[in-house]
């Protein structure tokens, strides 16, 4: 059940109807907490059994913790949920990588393993649950939170639909205490949500699937006969389509939350305008690079011990980063390049990152310029297969160069202009500018949207992050 289909417009007016209609706040939040595990189980009602059953056991162990009296109590509580969560999504997510690479390290030495022989199935938003469910838990062992009392509603932040299964991944602190106070769908708050799910759809319709995804798909199904500027297309048409794609799905997720009463954090702040890649990283996937940062990054040590350890904290971090997004080495080089950048930006501006030490029109220029070409560039292994298409890819560049046809043309086109909007608007974001739009200009606006959205529908794809 995706944003962008008949069956959850159906199923998210019945849910606001429900909402609406039930006065009790218990009542409501039953109400959404069934919603959720419904529209879960669309796609896999066995894995809504696993969704509820590892709620069940962070919320049971987080009690646990804060009530043991020794700090060695604490600590084997929570290396229990560490184990069984990450334990699961290595099964799941990284059990057949894992198990072939071991395969060809025991060859060398003259053992043969057999082969791997499940056939598992990846549970639809398991990393972005499991990262959510296990911010819990640390921040009970570290002190910050109380744990919640109640299972219903620390199992209803877990599976909350509209960022169920893509993010943003929300930490307690934010959705606790909207669990305390009533709320309910209003006028004002479906309005205001509506304009960030019209923002996202258009977003995913009409610009990922429709501009973007027809000219990469073509490019990446036949890398080994790529011109160079059909390279080219391919490479900007990815960077615009994932863009488009995981930020819509993110905006989309922001209005049906809207419209419920719910505030969730923003996941984009305009990515491709970035001065830097510390600067990328604080606009790009935002609930991801800063869960990364407060939970691996600073238990590692952070910058507290030096140079070299801090070099070594950022590539570690960025190494998990990659593989969180996906079982295959491509990950594990896209992350470890982005460590690297981030790693020589540190040494370049003295770890004040670029951002803040470009001081002039043209050095903040410069950085932009390098940093959008990195991120392009080190989109192609993310999105490669294997490494020999990512170096066809690549290598492409080099042959001959033509006039692109007419789809090449609109997704350069398209990219180019999102660019420029990003760079304009580079310190706002959309809440700000639908504050600064008269309404009759908005109300035409978002009519055009609403216009090219329903000229576009036709083949739908998966929105690109559920696969991770």
């Amino acid at each position: 059940m995706q944003f962008d289909s008949l069956t959850f417009i159906l199923f998210f007016v019945l849910v606001i109807a429900g909402a609406t209609a039930i006065r009790g706040w218990n009542g409501r939040k039953n109400l959404l907490l069934l919603a959720s595990y419904l529209f879960y189980s669309a796609w896999s009602p066995v894995f809504t059994l696993l969704l509820a059953g590892s709620s069940l056991l962070d919320w049971f162990l987080a009690r646990r913790i804060a009530g043991s009296t020794t700090r060695s109590g604490k600590r084997l509580l929570l290396i229990a949920s560490l184990a069984v969560n990450l334990g699961v999504l290595a099964v799941f997510k990284y059990g057949p990588f894992l198990h072939g690479n071991l395969a060809d390290l025991a060859t060398g030495i003259g053992v043969h393993l057999p082969p791997w022989r499940w056939s598992l199935v990846l549970p639809v938003g398991i990393s972005f649950y499991t990262f959510q469910s296990l911010s819990y838990t640390i921040d009970v062992y570290r002190g910050r939170i109380p744990p919640l009392r109640s299972a219903r509603d620390f199992c209803l932040y877990v599976a909350f639909f509209p960022q169920l299964v893509a993010g943003p991944i929300v930490r307690i602190e934010t959705f606790a205490p909207q669990l305390e106070v009533p709320r309910k769908p209003t006028g004002a708050a479906i309005a205001s949500g509506s304009v960030w799910l019209l923002w996202g759809l258009f977003e995913k319709i009409v610009l990922a699937d429709g501009v973007f995804a027809p000219v990469v798909d073509a490019a990446w199904g036949n890398a080994a006969a790529l011109g160079a500027t059909t390279a080219l297309v391919a490479m900007l048409g990815f960077s615009g389509q994932i863009f488009c794609d995981f930020a819509g799905y993110s905006c989309c997720a922001i209005g049906a939350a809207r419209c419920l009463g719910f505030t969730i954090p923003y996941n984009f702040r305009n990515p491709y305008a970035a001065m830097g890649f510390q600067d990328f990283w604080r606009r790009w996937h935002i609930s991801l690079s800063t869960w990364l940062r407060d939970y691996l990054y600073v238990s590692l040590g952070g910058n507290r011990r030096g140079a070299l350890t801090t070099a070594r904290n950022v590539m570690l971090t960025m190494l998990l980063g990659g593989l969180w997004h996906g079982a295959g080495w491509n990950f594990v080089l896209w992350g470890g390049a982005h460590g690297a950048l981030l790693i020589v930006e540190r040494v370049v501006t003295g770890g004040r990152g670029a951002a803040a030490a470009a001081d002039s029109l043209f050095s903040r220029l410069a950085w932009g310029v390098i940093t959008v070409l990195c991120v392009i560039l080190l989109w192609v292994p993310f999105r490669a297969p294997d490494a020999g298409s990512a170096w066809q890819m690549v290598s492409a560049l080099a042959g001959t160069w033509s006039i692109p046809a007419f789809d090449g043309s609109l997704a350069i086109a398209s990219f180019a202009a999102l660019l420029l909007v990003q760079w304009l608007v580079r310190a706002y974001s959309l809440d700000d500018l639908i504050e600064r739009t008269q309404t009759w200009v908005l109300t035409l606006f978002l009519a055009f949207l609403l216009v090219l959205i329903v000229l576009s529908a036709g083949d739908n794809h998966a929105f690109i992050y559920f696969q991770f």
